[in-house]
C-alpha cells in the first residue's frame, strides 16, 4: 500500500464542479492537497488523459459482502443499503471496517411494513428471521428504538399495495407512517419512504418524510405534488434502473466490454433480465416526473435498487453507471448526474468525509479515461479506484 501519492495530469471533478487539470495529493488515506505546489516526497501517479472523480455513492441498494466487493470494482465506494437483516448487516459492517476491498455501507436495518407487506413477496427463500413491525401507533416507538439499537443510520417505511409488481399486498396505514416520522425525527434520524405510486407518494410527503427512495410512476404526476416535495426540501432517489426493469425497458449494459470482465456469468444474466410487471408507457411517466422535480430544484440522488441474484435488470456497481446514463437521457447535464452520485448524497446523508475532492476528506477516488463531465458514459472507463487511499488491485494494474 502506498501511503503518500500525487495524482497528476488528470482533470478533476471535485463533486460539484470541474477544476480543470490539477494535482491531488493523498497521504494516510486522506486528501491533503488539491492544486498548488507538488510535494517532492510523494509517489507520482500519471493521470494524463483521465478524469479524477470522488468515489461514487449508490444511494439505493440491498447488499452483502460480495456485492460490496463488486461495487468497488466499478468505482462505487459507498452503498446506501435501503433495507437489511441486522443479523447479516451488523457483521458485514464490522467486516467493511476491517477491509479495504469492500465498498463502505450504511443501512436502516428493517423497514416498517405490515405483516406480509412488501417486500416479503420478493424474499421467499431468503431465509429471513421474523421481521418486527408495528400494527398501531403505540407500537411505533418500540419499532424505532429497536432499529436504532441495531445500528440504523436512518429509518425507512414501505407503502406499497403491490399492483406494480402484479400482486396485492397489505399497505402500511398513514397514521403509522406519520408516527414513524415523528419518532424518528425526535431521535435525530432521517426517515425515508418507499412509495412508487402517486397516491403513496402523496401520503408519505404529507407525513413529513425526508426522502423518497423511488420515483412514483403509475400515472402522470400532479404539479401540486411536485410543489409539495420541493417546498418541503424532500430529496428523491429515482432508481430509473429498477423502473426500467419493472416496465420492461431493454438494457445493453451486460454487453459492454468494460462491464463483462467484472461480472460473473450469473450476474451478467441477471443484468440482462427484466421484471416486466408494469406497462412500458409507465417509464414515460417516470421520466416526466423526474423532469418536473429537476425543474423545481428538488435534490436528486443516484441509486439503483441493485439487490441479490434473482432481482433482474440490475447488478451492483455496473448499474449505477447506467443510472447516470439514464439521468442524462432524462435531461440532466453530465455534471448534474455526477453530483447526484457524489456530493449530493454525501450532503443529504451527512457523510461529511466523502463525496468531494477537497483537503480533509477520505481518499475515496475513481480515475476514469476520458471526460465524464462531457460524456457521461466515460464513468465506466475505469483506470483505478482508491478506497481510503488504498488502490484496488482487483481488475486494475497498479
Amino acid at each position: 500500500m502506498v501511503d503518500h501519492f500525487v495524482i497528476a495530469g488528470a482533470r478533476v471533478f471535485d463533486g460539484r464542479e470541474s477544476l480543470g487539470i490539477v494535482d491531488v495529493e493523498v497521504a494516510d488515506g486522506r486528501i491533503v492537497r488539491v492544486g498548488g505546489s507538488r510535494h517532492e516526497g510523494a509517489e507520482l501517479i500519471d493521470g494524463t488523459g483521465a478524469t479524477l472523480l470522488p468515489g461514487l455513492i449508490d444511494a439505493h441498494t440491498h447488499t452483502d459482502a460480495d456485492s460490496l466487493r463488486q461495487a468497488l470494482a466499478f468505482g462505487i465506494t459507498t452503498e446506501l443499503d435501503m433495507l437489511s437483516i441486522p443479523e447479516r448487516m451488523i457483521p458485514l459492517r464490522a467486516q467493511v471496517a476491517e477491509s479495504a476491498d469492500l465498498a463502505d455501507v450504511r443501512s436502516p436495518s428493517f423497514g416498517l411494513t405490515p405483516a406480509g407487506g412488501h417486500p416479503h413477496q420478493l424474499r421467499k427463500g431468503e431465509d429471513d428471521p421474523p421481521w418486527p413491525t408495528a400494527a398501531s401507533r403505540s407500537e411505533v416507538p418500540a419499532f424505532v428504538e429497536g432499529r436504532i439499537g441495531e445500528g440504523a443510520d436512518y429509518l425507512k417505511v414501505l407503502v406499497e399495495d403491490g399492483h406494480l409488481f402484479g400482486s396485492r399486498l397489505p399497505r402500511l396505514a398513514p397514521e403509522l407512517v406519520a408516527a414513524t416520522v415523528r419518532e424518528g425525527h425526535a431521535r435525530g434520524k432521517t426517515v425515508l419512504a418507499h412509495a412508487m405510486t402517486v397516491a403513496a407518494a402523496e401520503q408519505v410527503v404529507d407525513a413529513g418524510v425526508d426522502g423518497l427512495t423511488h420515483l412514483f410512476f403509475d400515472r402522470p404526476c400532479p404539479a401540486e405534488l411536485v410543489e409539495k416535495i420541493a417546498a418541503a426540501g424532500i430529496f428523491v432517489i429515482p432508481t430509473l434502473t429498477v423502473i426500467a426493469s419493472i416496465t420492461g425497458q431493454p438494457t445493453e449494459l451486460a454487453e459492454d466490454p468494460r462491464v463483462r470482465p467484472k461480472l460473473t456469468p450469473a450476474w451478467l444474466d441477471n443484468l440482462s433480465g427484466a421484471i416486466a410487471t408494469s406497462p412500458p408507457e409507465n417509464f414515460g411517466n417516470a421520466l416526466a416526473t423526474l423532469a418536473a422535480l429537476r425543474e423545481a430544484g428538488v435534490d436528486i440522488l443516484a441509486g439503483t435498487d441493485a439487490a441479490h441474484l434473482g432481482a433482474p435488470g440490475m447488478a451492483h456497481g455496473a448499474s449505477l453507471h447506467d443510472e447516470l446514463r439514464l439521468l442524462v437521457s432524462a435531461g440532466f447535464t453530465p455534471l448534474e448526474a455526477l453530483r447526484s452520485a457524489t456530493s449530493v448524497p454525501a450532503q443529504r446523508f451527512s457523510l461529511d468525509d466523502r463525496g468531494r475532492i477537497e483537503p480533509g476528506r477520505r481518499a475515496d477516488l475513481v480515475l476514469v479515461d476520458g471526460d465524464p463531465t462531457r460524456t457521461i458514459g466515460d464513468t465506466l472507463s475505469i483506470r483505478q479506484v482508491w478506497r481510503g487511499g488504498e488502490a484496488q488491485r482487483r481488475f486494475f494494474a497498479v
